[in-house]
Formats: C-alpha cells, sequence, structure tokens
C-alpha cells in the first residue's frame, strides 16, 4: 500500500472523527426515553404527545434537527408485535377462548402498548442522534447531495 494514502476509519468512542468529544450515548437516550433534553436532562422534550419543541427551555439545545422520522413507529410495532404475540400463541395455547374474548384482550392491549411506547421510543431515537451528532446535531447542516446527471 502506498505511505502517501491515507486511510480513512471510522472511531467508536473516545473522541468523534472530526475531533469533537464523544457525546454521552445511553444517557442521552435515557434522557430522551424519559421525555427530556439529551443534552441536559432537565428541559422537557416534547410539547405534545410526540411533537418535539424546537429549542430546549433551559440549556438552549436546538433540537429541530432530529429525524426520528418512522423509526419509533417501525420499533413499537416489532415490540408490541412480539409481546401481543407471544402473549396470544401462550394463552391459545393454554385456554379456549372464544374469538370475541381474544378480540377483547388483544385488540386494546395492542393499541395501549402502542400508545404507551411511542413517546419513549421517538425520544431514546432523538437521543441517538443527538448523542452521534446526527442530522445537525453537530452545528453543521445537514446537506443531502444531489445525484449526478447520468
Amino acid at each position: 500500500m502506498p505511505s502517501d494514502l491515507k486511510m480513512n476509519q471510522q472511531v467508536f468512542g473516545g473522541e468523534h472523527h472530526s475531533g469533537r468529544v464523544a457525546r454521552p450515548l445511553w444517557t442521552a437516550m435515557k434522557r430522551g426515553a424519559l421525555g427530556r433534553c439529551p443534552h441536559c436532562g432537565e428541559g422537557k422534550l416534547f410539547r405534545a404527545f410526540v411533537k418535539t419543541v424546537d429549542k430546549c427551555d433551559r440549556c438552549g439545545e436546538e433540537l429541530h434537527h432530529h429525524r426520528a422520522d418512522d423509526l419509533p413507529a417501525y420499533l413499537v410495532v416489532v415490540i408490541v408485535g412480539h409481546i401481543v404475540l407471544g402473549a396470544f400463541m401462550g394463552i391459545e395455547a393454554t385456554s379456549t377462548l372464544s374469538t370475541w374474548q381474544h378480540i377483547a384482550i388483544w385488540v386494546p392491549l395492542t393499541i395501549l402498548l402502542a400508545v404507551v411506547l411511542l413517546q419513549p421510543i421517538k425520544g431514546a431515537v432523538i437521543g441517538l442522534q443527538w448523542a452521534l451528532y446526527m442530522h445537525g446535531f453537530g452545528g453543521e447542516e445537514d446537506l443531502i447531495e444531489s445525484h449526478p446527471e447520468a
């Protein structure tokens, strides 16, 4: 390998590849899951059910950069699906409930779990993005490169 070739390496933990100090990943995700600012842990992250504030009212950290988009919903579907399906299969194997009883149990449980989990999971995803300097959380704009003309 030629000596003048510089290798680009991705560094995990410690110092960020741009020279910035790594932010605490698990702390930021925990703060986000609790509905708090991933930076200070004191300000509110949400102004409505899943609508985030633009800026933390305590530390001033801008939070409008997040791009949580559909990931929280996908994660909720996977988690709730595993819980409800596993419980359904266990109950079905050990008891004889009628169809209407299954509907009366599993539909409300599915809705309840989805509603309860959506906000904490979205907060954790925003905390993850903040900790990893993603989508403008690092101070630079997140520009989308245009495709070269063919």
